[in-house]
């Protein structure tokens, strides 16, 4: 999203402001009527765009959204610690009280279905003025907020299982939106030479989160869990509201369009909004469908979206596989139980400590490009590392997962499992801003609705797999599913092949200047 032009300047009888303007070399697009209005669009060295915000704006913001991030997938896990206590508390059965973490996770898939149509609401009802208040800041207030009242809800209502078990639905269907919008926030202020430490800090949190869960909720009760889900959603929307500004840039520029029209007698439209179609109703059923349409029709956004969705699943199951391995098996406390998950977390971090190396091969990979820039298949590398540490990690968890093998060896083999899910799940975020810069969001959700389904529907089977397979041969199953899938290769193979076959993804071919427009109009949906 570079901006290659400045927003043009006009006289016009009633002058608009001079901070409203920008120099222009040239004359500006347009004559200031109604049926030719002056095109606005950034400077070079624009204060407004996102991407020219300080570095230190950029990670403060980097930091609430990754913080908001980590709050809605820590909530789907911390409940999990307090599943034996709360079944008999409330006098149901574990599979009940398990529906608490399914319905948790599936509202992450119901929940882009929620942001379109709230969309469709502010779109066909909201006056235009009001429309050009920010799209990102819209769907933060009115989605995290409702995130946060039905967390105090489900701290009022623990006393009865079915009103809790719905607050639970409905918090995961409105904490959706940060998993599917924050990823384009980050591709609004970092360049792609510079966002791959911020989308890689980012990008770890969906994972971080569910592993610090299980270690904080094992040493209070279910209750105050809570209470600590609600304090944490509170500090979330807060933290937003204050540290993070609007970055969608036509929502900027269109702003900017407005405030100009009205301080002078002459017609200014943002460059985005220059050839928008007029049938908004049409425009949404496009956007609303384009995220599925994208499971079909995008080999890329497929392909990603079926190995996140295993690796994925594989973390949630591992959330009902961990007390059967160390509770039942090697008798663990509860709070011993959840201090396990900590290696996974730990991997993690480690995974992390690889984006160095990564930045380096796609800093050199530009360096050596004639056009100054890096393929998306650039950023492969690390899934394709930790494609392998994957399978590894599983299999070796598998063998040792027995009673009569001290427990230190699945340990360090989850160590080597959480490098992998970090080292796959960082590349292939950052594959996927490259790839389709203009359609990120719709991306991203078609990843977040096909993960959520699985990790939803997962920990339901794992008590079964291990009641009637064995702890090796379950664990087994999870471990060949990434071996046999070597996804982040065929994608570095035959990625560029399907992307020139796309109609909407990044083809690495075109023209610098053709990139910069391109990058200029990314879209997002959520």
């Amino acid at each position: 999203m570079i901006g290659t032009r400045p927003a043009p300047s006009a006289p016009a009888p009633l002058a608009p402001p001079q901070s409203l303007l920008v120099a222009h070399p040239k004359k500006p697009a347009g004559t200031g009527t109604p049926h030719d209005p002056f095109i606005v669009d950034w400077a070079r060295n624009d204060s407004e765009n996102p991407l020219n915000f300080s570095t230190t704006k950029k990670w403060v913001i980097t930091a609430q959204l990754a913080f908001c991030t980590w709050t809605i997938s820590f909530s789907s896990s911390v409940y999990s610690s307090g599943l034996a206590s709360l079944s008999r508390d409330l006098h149901v059965s574990n599979n009940v009280a398990i529906l608490g973490i399914s319905l948790y996770v599936a509202g992450f898939a119901l929940g882009p279905l929620v942001c379109y149509f709230h969309c469709a609401f502010l779109l066909l009802t909201m006056p235009l003025d009001l429309r050009a208040d920010g799209r990102n800041r819209l769907v933060f207030f009115i989605t995290l907020g409702a995130y946060t009242l039905f967390q105090l809800q489900g701290c009022l209502t623990t006393n009865n299982i079915y009103a809790l078990l719905s607050c639970r639905l409905l918090t995961g269907i409105f904490g959706s939106s940060p998993l599917t919008n924050a990823p384009s926030q980050i591709a609004d202020i970092w360049s792609p030479q510079q966002r791959g430490l911020a989308s890689a800090v980012y990008s770890i949190m969906p994972f971080l989160g569910p592993i610090i869960g299980p270690v904080l909720g094992g040493i209070t009760t279910w209750r105050l869990n809570f209470w600590f889900m609600f304090i944490c959603a509170l500090l979330s929307l807060l933290s937003g509201a204050i540290l993070t500004p609007e970055t969608y840039a036509p929502v900027l520029l269109r702003r900017r369009a407005n405030k100009l029209s009205k301080q002078s007698n002459n017609h200014y439209v943002s460059i985005h909004d220059r050839n928008q179609s007029a049938a908004p109703a049409r425009n949404l059923l496009t956007a609303f469908s384009r995220p599925f349409a994208f499971l079909f029709t995008e080999p890329i956004v497929l392909l990603s979206s079926v190995y996140i969705s295993i690796v994925y699943g594989t973390l949630y199951a591992l959330f009902a596989a961990f007390p059967i391995v160390f509770i039942e098996h090697h008798h663990f406390t509860a709070v011993q139980g959840g201090l396990a998950f900590l290696p996974i977390g730990v991997g993690i971090l480690l995974g992390l400590a690889s984006t160095s190396v990564q930045n380096t091969i796609y800093r050199r990979t530009m360096e050596t490009s004639q056009t100054g820039r890096a393929p998306p298949e650039a950023r492969l590398h690390q899934a394709m590392v930790g494609g392998a540490l994957v399978p590894i990690g599983l299999l070796w968890f598998a063998i040792t997962a027995q009673p009569s093998i001290h427990w230190s060896l699945p340990i360090i083999a989850s160590t080597l499992f959480g490098m992998g899910i970090s080292a796959i799940l960082q590349s292939l975020t950052t594959y996927l801003m490259d790839a389709y810069p203009l359609y990120l969001a719709s991306a991203v959700a078609s990843t977040v609705v096909l993960r959520s389904v699985c990790a939803a529907f997962l920990p339901q089977l794992v008590p079964l797999m291990f009641a009637r397979l064995g702890d090796e041969v379950a664990m087994g199953v999870f471990a060949v599913l990434p071996l046999c899938m070597p996804i982040p290769f065929v994608l570095w193979r035959y990625g560029r092949l399907m992307r020139e076959r796309s109609s909407v993804a990044f083809a690495f071919s075109q023209d610098p200047s053709e990139t910069n427009e391109i990058e200029n109009k990314e879209t997002k949906m959520a």
